[in-house]
Formats: C-alpha cells, sequence, structure tokens
C-alpha cells in the first residue's frame, strides 16, 4: 500500500489541506507540518460517533479564524488521514496561520 501524499492547494473557492489527527490527545495542538505538507493535530475527543472530526474543524477554524462554516473534511472522514476544504482562503494564508499557531 502506498502513502498518499497531500499538499495544500489552491482550489476554485478556497484551499485544501491534509491533516492527520489523533484522538484522544491531552489536548488540542498542532503538533507540526510533516516533510509531505500533511498537518499533524491532536484532538481531545475520542474517534467515535465523529467527536473528533467535530473537534477538529472547531479548532482548525480558532486556528485559521473563520467561521466553521467554512471549513469542511471532504475527504477521510472515518480514518485518521483527511482531506479539509477552506472556503474564500488561498493555500498560502492558509500555511502561514498554521505556521504561525505552531511558534
Amino acid at each position: 500500500m502506498s502513502k498518499r501524499t497531500y499538499r495544500m492547494h489552491d482550489g476554485k473557492k478556497g484551499a485544501a489541506i491534509a491533516v492527520r489527527i489523533t484522538p484522544r490527545a491531552s489536548k488540542n495542538e498542532i503538533v507540526e507540518v510533516q516533510t509531505d505538507g500533511t498537518v499533524k493535530i491532536h484532538v481531545t475527543s475520542p474517534a467515535e460517533d465523529g467527536k473528533a472530526n467535530d473537534e477538529l474543524l472547531v479548532f482548525l477554524a480558532d486556528v485559521l479564524r473563520v467561521p466553521k462554516t467554512r471549513i469542511d473534511i471532504v475527504a477521510g472522514a472515518s480514518g485518521r488521514d483527511k482531506l479539509i476544504a477552506v472556503v474564500d482562503m488561498d493555500a498560502q494564508e492558509v500555511h502561514d496561520r498554521i505556521v504561525a499557531h505552531l511558534q
């Protein structure tokens, strides 16, 4: 099985970012941006019943300073690797806000 590689990229209506989440962590945090561009994120909620997904979206909305309605999981909702769409924001702005949050 080959490893999927995602990169932040501009779409017609916004940006897409690849994330890998770890549920049941001690705190919500962006851990790192991996070499393939995937953003590694820890969330405190468990993966059951979509709780980790909901918390991920709320957390990313806060980090990116956008309403939660502008963020959606477009692929990987049931797995750890997800593709997130951010409407009305380009990939560079998404990247800049994530890196700023890391510092």
